[in-house]
């Protein structure tokens, strides 16, 4: 495997390794703090950074499969299970989304609310400011790594950030006289946690499924640009922000030499790989244009 993405993936691992610290961190405090008040927003929300940290295990699972080199029965590489990864975290969100919804009925349904304390706030503060931390430098490091897990984890802890926003709200509420504010704002949480998992599971589907990364129309002009190139056609691109592989034919003069065709594929193959920098792979596949 090329050093430069043996590097990449051993600064993605790094980063989930102290990310996921963070979040457990933040919910065993906010566990703590919602069984020992008896609210269900808190401990729905220790909940949702308990899942935070499971999906961190998760991805860095997968980097160790994706770090590994192509081999015969993988001879693109592991790249994909992050994808993977991602797709299994958009599944934990969708748990987290059920979650919050039972323990919200239970407080309505059983008019369960808490007693807000100065410490209780104090320490959903200290939490949120640990978030949104974590998500700053987890966005950032996953947009210079080219880390679609990375960024996929970045947006499930945004959500942790929105859900302690709507608890703080609701504690609030309860403290002005409105009980019924935790359950209330712990259903409506629900709705940003399923376009949180939404969002993830149709970037890692996309991935999966080899949607087209590339402007084809962009990738024929390119190509048609470079002196000797007749036509170009079925151009393909698959594969991850990253890392992407492109296909494509094109058709060249019958009398040129296979020494010339081949240099002019190179010549098509640089010509890509220096206007789209995150491909890593092009196939350029030569025939003679019809007499």
């Amino acid at each position: 495997m090329d050093t430069t993405l043996i590097e990449r993936n051993r600064k993605v691992r790094t980063v989930l390794a102290v990310i996921l610290g963070a979040n457990w961190a933040v919910a065993v405090l906010k566990l703590a703090l919602g069984l020992l008040s008896d609210s269900a927003a808190v401990t729905a929300d220790g909940v949702h950074s308990f899942i935070d940290g499971g999906s961190n295990v998760l991805a860095l699972v997968a980097m160790s499969f994706a770090a590994q080199p192509a081999d015969e029965d993988h001879p693109y590489g592991h790249a994909k299970f992050e994808a993977l990864a991602s797709l299994g975290i958009g599944a934990l969100i969708g748990i987290s989304m059920l979650e919050l919804g039972r323990m919200a009925l239970d407080s309505l349904l059983h008019d369960r609310h808490p007693q807000v304390t100065p410490t209780m706030v104090g320490v959903m503060v200290a939490t949120l400011a640990i978030n949104l931390t974590v998500t700053w430098v987890e966005h950032r490091q996953g947009q210079k790594l080219q880390s679609p897990l990375l960024l996929a984890d970045a947006r499930h802890t945004l959500s942790d950030v929105w859900v302690t926003l709507a608890v703080l709200g609701s504690l609030g509420l309860v403290k002005l006289g409105y009980p019924k504010a935790d359950g209330l704002v712990t259903l409506g949480v629900m709705g940003i946690v399923a376009r949180v998992a939404w969002d993830i599971v149709k970037q890692a589907v996309g991935i999966l499924s080899d949607t087209a990364r590339l402007d084809t129309q962009k990738v024929a002009a390119l190509t048609l640009a470079v002196p000797g190139v007749l036509s170009c056609r079925d151009v393909r691109s698959r594969g991850m922000e990253g890392s992407v592989l492109v296909d494509l034919k094109i058709e060249v003069a019958p009398e040129m030499s296979t020494a010339r065709a081949h240099d002019l594929a190179d010549a098509v193959e640089a010509s890509i790989q220096r206007a789209f920098p995150e491909v890593v792979d092009v196939v350029v596949h030569v025939e003679p244009a019809p007499g």
